[in-house]
């Protein structure tokens, strides 16, 4: 999956994909147009929401496409069985959510807030729209591009290389109305940090997944997105976004480190 030509396919379709279905959205903004709904009842309103649905699964259709292009996949179910290949270590699983848990506890240890914005089964209701808004993303992100971008930059630069790419591929969320960007819920300088962050955490995950299961990173990315939309727990301020971004990158490299130690003793 280290192939320059797969990379660059994947990285200029998927902008192309993005940007247009994003100007598109930015254009029926000024009408009056707004995706609030999609990113808040998900997969009940895709069907009022297709152009922002499309943009946010830019990356999961430009894998799709170029690995089939590129004779990686035989076919969509093919795609479909190793993005979803689900048999996993427990302890991936349970490392997955122990990390999501620090990241929130740190929001809320440092906020000094207990109440609960949302029941907590609105967590798991959230969960199949915030698979579709958010979490299949990883299908592109973390399966071609920041496998490959590692082997050449290692585990830290490829985290900030697609980090950066990633942020940049989000700008225009704070441009399209009904968005939490754009209503000014989250602020770009600590939104960029936790964008940063994750990457981090999302590419310990893939690496210590072992090759090609990609299916964990999609996992915590939906559960993230789940989690931040039933909890309402955002980076809002420094202090909590600071903080908690830190342990994420902390705990992630940690992980990489010892993973790296274990495979080459």
């Amino acid at each position: 999956m280290n192939d320059k030509k797969i990379i660059v396919q994947f990285t200029m379709l998927t902008f192309c994909i993005a940007f247009l279905m994003s100007g598109a959205l930015i254009a029926l903004g000024q009408l009056g147009y707004s995706v609030q709904s999609s990113v808040q009842e998900s997969l009940r309103n895709l069907g009022m929401n297709i152009p922002f649905a499309i943009y946010i699964l830019s990356p999961a259709i430009s894998s799709f496409i170029v690995l089939k292009k590129n004779n990686k996949i035989a076919d969509f179910k093919e795609w479909l069985k190793t993005v979803f290949y689900a048999k996993n270590n427990i302890c991936l699983y349970l490392f997955v959510v122990a990390v999501l848990a620090l990241y929130f506890f740190i929001h809320i240890a440092v906020s000094g807030r207990t109440e609960m914005v949302l029941p907590l089964y609105m967590f798991f209701l959230a969960l199949p729209g915030n698979l579709i808004i958010g979490g299949l993303e990883e299908a592109g992100w973390t399966y071609i591009l920041q496998p490959g971008l590692n082997k050449k930059y290692g585990f830290v630069l490829s985290s900030i290389y697609v980090g950066i790419i990633w942020l940049l591929w989000h700008i225009p969320l704070f441009f399209i109305p009904g968005t939490g960007q754009y209503e000014g819920l989250i602020g770009f300088g600590m939104f960029a940090v936790q964008i940063i962050a994750f990457r981090f955490l999302y590419g310990a995950i893939y690496k210590i997944s072992g090759k090609g299961h990609v299916f964990m990173c999609v996992l915590c990315h939906t559960m993230f997105n789940a989690a931040t939309y039933a909890f309402g727990i955002l980076p809002t301020t420094w202090a909590r976004t600071i903080a908690a971004n830190i342990v994420i990158v902390f705990v992630s490299i940690v992980t990489v480190v010892i993973y790296d130690k274990k495979e080459r003793a």
